[in-house]
């Protein structure tokens, strides 16, 4: 598992759990996220997906549930909801990371912990997505290009694996 992986897994778990308690104390998320990650550079890259997810979610739901047909974001499982969000997130504002990066990661992510319908239902919403993601990367500007600094990544880490998503 990468390393970037990794820190998308962690910021899933956590915006999962805020989805179900939105007024979870920031030191409770700052606690989960240094037990799970070591390296302050990963943390760095996890706690940058959370917060900008946090502070555009009204935005990225406008934009999911705009492309998803027949389904509100109200509507889907909240594993689903989330790596939606994350992948959104990512492929819009996260211009370093390959828009088909993006996607694979999310469906990933969705395979990992949802159903076993849940990767093709990710895959079609961010494929549509995929338009607006390409016209906000053409609109940013070099001086805006990255949300956050970017991290350099090797192929494999020594963080801990669990299949199951741990509670805060």
């Amino acid at each position: 598992m990468t390393r970037r992986t990794r820190g998308r897994e962690i910021a899933l778990q956590v915006l999962y759990q805020l989805d179900h308690n939105p007024d979870l104390p920031p030191e409770v998320i700052q606690e989960f996220v240094e037990r799970r990650l070591h390296d302050p550079a990963l943390r760095s890259y996890a706690d940058a997906l959370i917060e900008g997810v946090r502070s555009r979610q009204a935005h990225l739901d406008e934009l999911i549930g705009r492309v998803a047909e027949n389904w509100s974001v109200e509507r889907m499982a909240a594993i689903d909801r989330n790596v939606l969000r994350l992948g959104a997130f990512e492929m819009l504002y996260r211009t370093e990371v390959p828009v088909k990066v993006v996607i694979n990661e999310a469906l990933e992510l969705a395979k990992r912990y949802s159903t076993s319908q849940s990767s093709r239902f990710v895959n079609g919403i961010l494929d549509r997505l995929q338009p607006a993601a390409t016209e906000a990367r053409n609109e940013t500007s070099p001086a805006e290009e990255r949300d956050t600094p970017s991290h350099e990544e090797p192929a494999h880490t020594s963080e801990a694996t669990d299949s199951e998503p741990e509670t805060l």
